[in-house]
């Protein structure tokens, strides 16, 4: 059964928005999405994490069965859920990779990540603690964890480096990487994509990728308009996908910014913020 509603497309990022702070999606979340499948609308998982990181969620939500599409990698890739097959794939070259894991070389207190195939490679498997909020965090453990990785030490990546990758992912003190962050994007500022996408995340992709860039890529020629679009966010790497879609969301637990260019503001990723704004804008979902 179509449904009558002009949305054809929700789009979510994942940590922070979809999940809850135990990192799973609710049941009043998950039968909203559900209803919404069954309706003939498409989800969409968009999200730093890697395609590894989402497959989980996915089986979860039963994107499969539907042709759901998962943005990984902050958009340098988008992937069929049922076909597995990649839609769009745009990494860093070898020698950008390279690039970019020389240079953090002069930040001791950087940690780079980087990944292939079912490992995630590290400097140091032991130097994985930061200080958030006041208190140690397993930084290391938390990402792989979270991609599905085995870990690997490796003692210079850059040197290992010789493939692309699809994201450089550095992480530190969040008060560190404010305070270094420019020197760490400098040679890489009008060649590459540089951003926080958490506050103890830094990040390089290939340049002009963000999630909107592979929206537009993979949907427009299917057939859907951005007027067709729902787009849930919380983070800084959120506002080019929410700005995108014609209906743009932020969570509760948003950063400011993101906000600010948002259409709605919901309720937080705790308290079924998604569930609460589809029941607002596709009513049928409640039935």
């Amino acid at each position: 059964m179509i449904m009558e509603s002009k949305f054809k497309i929700i789009i979510m990022d994942v940590d922070g928005t979809l999940t809850n702070s135990q990192k799973i999606v609710t049941p009043k979340t998950k039968a909203a999405l559900m209803k919404a499948q069954e309706l003939g609308i498409k989800l969409i998982l968009a999200s730093g994490r890697p395609t590894s990181g989402l497959i989980g969620l996915g089986h979860e939500l039963q994107m499969d069965k539907y042709h759901g599409l998962f943005v990984c990698y902050n958009g340098s890739k988008v992937v069929d859920c049922q076909t597995k097959e990649e839609l769009f794939n745009q990494p860093l070259s070898i020698e950008e990779g390279k690039a970019v894991l020389e240079h953090m070389k002069k930040f001791d207190r950087v940690r780079p990540m980087i990944d292939k195939g079912e490992y995630m490679f590290v400097n140091n498997v032991y130097d994985n603690y930061i200080n958030f909020n006041g208190a140690p965090f397993n930084v290391i453990e938390y990402e792989s964890r979270g991609g599905n990785y085995k870990l690997c030490e490796i003692d210079d990546l850059a040197a290992f480096a010789d493939f692309e990758i699809n994201k450089i992912l550095t992480t530190s003190d969040p008060e560190y990487l404010q305070e270094h962050y420019q020197e760490m994007m400098e040679p890489f500022k009008d060649s590459l994509s540089c951003m926080f996408t958490g506050p103890f995340y830094f990040e390089f992709t290939a340049q002009g990728i963000d999630k909107a860039k592979a929206l537009d890529t993979v949907l427009k020629p299917m057939g859907y308009s951005q007027d067709e679009m729902i787009a849930f966010g919380d983070g800084h790497n959120d506002a080019s996908m929410v700005k995108y879609a014609g209906t743009g969301v932020a969570m509760a637990n948003a950063v400011q910014d993101l906000k600010d260019i948002s259409q709605y503001i919901t309720l937080s990723n705790d308290e079924d913020g998604i569930a609460e704004a589809l029941y607002k804008y596709i009513p049928e979902l409640k039935d």
